[in-house]
């Protein structure tokens, strides 16, 4: 479904994206997982189109998506606020989405009906421009409207994020039933590693803009993850005090 091929990205000299192959098959949940400059916004923005790659390339369902606009119909995305539009409402956002992708009114509110669990009575029905939202609603509407006009691509970027718990339960159910339609790829990045390994079925661990794991999801997953996380910081970390202080006390002592 989905090929990258040595794809480079880089800023003012500095490589923050560089991946030799990575395969993803249709009807895969992947979950995007690293640290801050991993490199996982980037990728999706590349497979979005949204910027412009150094090198290499990335081919959608046969179309490489830097090249031609036809990847456009079958994919659909929600990065961050800048999606949406600030001075309409939700509803009107829905329909201007809905229309793009060939859907009537009736369509659109019968599609987000059948979310009013994930709304909770919050942003849809308030009559309050998308700008004047808070960021959980902003993404709830944002993530709904992803799913309008059943795309075959779905891609999140931190979908989780400024979500409260009863809401991030409610949009795991939903992933996971997206994840379970043999049709539909979709792409989750997350830095909470148990969202992500819960509701994806492989795991794609970037760092430094590099693949460094690629797993199929089983019950060792999660603490692998955290196995390595923990590995990085520990690595990272600084020496206590007490630890250089007894080093030289010993050197001395041996120098003697």
């Amino acid at each position: 479904m989905i090929t990258i091929h040595n794809l480079k990205k880089a800023y003012n000299g500095t490589t923050v994206l560089d991946i030799e192959h990575l395969e993803i098959e249709k009807g895969q949940a992947i979950g995007l997982v690293g640290n801050n400059g991993a490199g996982k916004t980037t990728l999706f923005s590349l497979l979005l189109d949204l910027i412009q790659a150094n090198g290499g390339h990335i081919i959608s369902n046969g179309v490489q998506v830097n090249e031609s606009e036809d990847w456009k119909p079958f994919t659909s995305a929600f990065v961050d606020e800048s999606f949406l539009i600030g001075y309409l409402t939700p509803e009107e956002y829905f329909y201007f989405i809905g229309e793009l992708r060939g859907l009537n009114k009736a369509d659109v509110d019968a599609l987000v009906a059948s979310y009013s669990d994930f709304f909770n009575g919050e942003a849809v029905g308030q009559n309050k421009y998308l700008r004047d939202l808070s960021k959980g609603n902003q993404k709830k509407v944002g993530i709904i409207a992803s799913l309008i006009g059943n795309p075959k691509v779905i891609i999140l970027d931190e979908p989780f994020a400024n979500l409260d718990p009863s809401t991030q339960i409610r949009l795991k159910k939903i992933i996971k039933e997206l994840a379970d339609d043999p049709e539909v790829t979709i792409l989750v990045s997350s830095h909470d590693l148990i969202h992500v390994t819960e509701v994806t079925k492989r795991i794609v661990l970037l760092e430094k803009g590099r693949v460094v794991k690629d797993m199929t999801k089983d019950s060792g997953t999660f603490a692998q993850l955290e196995q390595y996380f923990l590995g990085i910081s520990e690595a990272h970390a600084p020496v206590p005090v007490e630890t250089v202080v007894e080093k030289e006390i010993i050197t001395d002592k041996v120098v003697e």
